[in-house]
């Protein structure tokens, strides 16, 4: 099925499902002392940031935090499975690391400086934020731009967008729930880079010698 991802068809959704799937039953079944030693090594908080920016900054989307099956995480595969059908994976792949990176760097700075100004308490510092939510959403946004129908794209950006703010407004994690809407812009502003990618190939394809 195109829905689901496959070795040679979408590798990079395939193996990083495969990965997730892994700390996520070590997560749910491992030694609970192991399992918080792990986390908090992985952590993309402000004091690792501090220490050991580009291990946190990468080993951070490694894990999940959730059940190992759910609405998000189908989303999630189908989601990264349709983008790398139409972009490749290493593209989103970028995508991923793009939303990932922006959103976690935006919000931990964001902290760090509240944190100096007294505005929070230094345990903010070393918060525990890992996942795979800024990656999923700047993904889900990068698909809606690659789509050619456009009334699809437009009720995928207003369906995951009105989610977004409905958090903002309820404000429950302000931290991750900034990050969900700068994920989903930095999604939406790869636009213009995919959709040339799109038309190159098309062009490409419609270039080649038919029998």
């Amino acid at each position: 099925m195109r829905l689901l991802p496959t070795p040679k068809g979408t590798p990079f959704t395939f193996w990083y499902t495969l990965v997730l799937v892994g700390t996520t039953l070590f997560i749910h079944f491992g030694d609970p002392a192991q399992v918080t030693r792990w986390l908090s090594g992985a952590s993309a908080d402000v004091e690792n940031l501090a220490q050991e920016p580009l291990f946190v900054l990468f080993a951070s989307a490694l894990f999940y935090k959730g059940a190992l099956l759910s609405v998000f995480t189908v989303g999630f595969v189908l989601v990264l499975t349709a983008l790398e059908r139409r972009v490749g994976g290493w593209r989103t792949a970028a995508v991923f690391l793009a939303g990932h990176l922006f959103a976690t760097l935006a919000t931990q700075l964001t902290v760090a400086a509240a944190v100096a100004l007294g505005h929070l308490p230094e345990s903010s510092r070393s918060r525990f934020d890992y996942g795979i939510d800024y990656g999923v959403l700047a993904c889900a946004a990068a698909l809606a731009g690659v789509l050619h129908l456009v009334w699809l794209r437009w009720a995928m950006v207003a369906g995951v967008g009105t989610m977004i703010v409905s958090d903002l407004v309820t404000l429950t994690d302000p931290v991750v729930d900034w990050g969900h809407l700068l994920a989903f812009l930095a999604g939406i502003a790869l636009w213009p880079l995919l959709r040339r990618y799109q038309r190159r190939g098309s062009a490409a394809a419609a270039a080649r010698p038919h029998r």
